[in-house]
């Protein structure tokens, strides 16, 4: 998976290679570090300007509450049907498993536990990323190539306090409400699934499930969601404000956010389950 996001931030960083019949593995590798290396330092400056426009007052409320309905409510029917598939699909699947090995009683429980503490967080971060994080790239990417965004600063008005700092805060607010969503609708789903092969209570099922439960199991995995959130933002935001050469570039700006939104989403995903098992254990 490494290699794989390697070769994705290289592809997104250095360009189409089609078409180059003289490429060369030297300069190729010599490109992609140097663009790997001002990438990453944009970024840097690019969050550290944006951190302050987000302390800075005056506080745009109204725009940070139309972008949580733009980002979250506009978002939750793909992210509960995303969550339903989930619940059906772990349903069957480990079905079949359990039964083979005789331990047909513990499904409510993995299909309770393998939800809430990664496929739910994880499938609603990437099905807003696919979402949001495109619709933000090619939202802000537009404006940058019709220099709607240097009209702002000539206005007095911080582009990265009204545009970018409440796109990035609205993400990591709802990220942790969508994937509630998503882990209800894949619970209950699964439990749909459940009860169809076998008919079971719900109340039996969710007894059966919950059982063991810890809020250790619940809150951190939810939380850590802001986190893709904070990512998904950050990278959609960067990535349209520095859209370039027009019409092409604002889909450049929509693909490469998707693809590095989705990229950084699951590295970040490693980390703070390493994170997450050392302090909650």
């Amino acid at each position: 998976m490494i290699y794989l996001g390697i070769v994705a931030v290289a592809a997104v960083l250095s360009g189409s290679l089609t078409g180059d019949r003289s490429w060369n593995p030297v300069i190729f590798t010599k490109t992609f570090l140097v663009s790997a290396f001002e990438w990453f330092g944009e970024l840097g400056l690019f969050c550290a300007r944006l951190f302050l426009a987000a302390l800075t007052p005056p506080y745009q409320f109204a725009e940070l509450k139309r972008q949580c309905d733009e980002i979250g409510s506009k978002s939750l029917p793909l992210v509960a049907l995303a969550g339903a598939a989930t619940g059906v699909v772990l349903s069957l699947q480990t079905r079949d498993s359990l039964i083979r090995f005789g331990a047909r009683s513990f499904l409510p429980a993995v299909i309770v536990f393998s939800i809430i503490k990664e496929s739910g967080p994880v499938i609603t971060a990437l099905v807003v990323s696919g979402r949001a994080g495109a619709g933000i790239g090619a939202e802000l990417g537009s404006m940058k190539v019709t220099e709607q965004i240097d009209a702002m600063e000539a206005s007095a008005v911080d582009p990265f306090q009204y545009l970018a700092a409440t796109r990035v805060l609205a993400c990591a607010l709802m990220l942790p409400l969508l994937t509630l969503a998503s882990n209800f609708c894949g619970i209950f789903m699964g439990w749909v699934a459940s009860t169809l092969a076998e008919p079971i209570s719900l109340r039996l099922f969710l007894e059966n499930g919950f059982k063991n439960a810890l809020l250790s199991d619940f809150i951190p995995p939810t939380l850590k969601t802001a986190v893709f959130g904070l990512i998904i933002g950050v990278i959609a935001c960067f990535q349209g404000m520095r859209t370039t050469r027009g019409t092409e570039g604002v889909g450049r700006s929509a693909t490469s956010s998707v693809v590095l939104a989705s990229l950084f989403v699951i590295l970040a995903d490693v980390v703070l389950v390493r994170l997450i098992l050392s302090v909650w254990g």
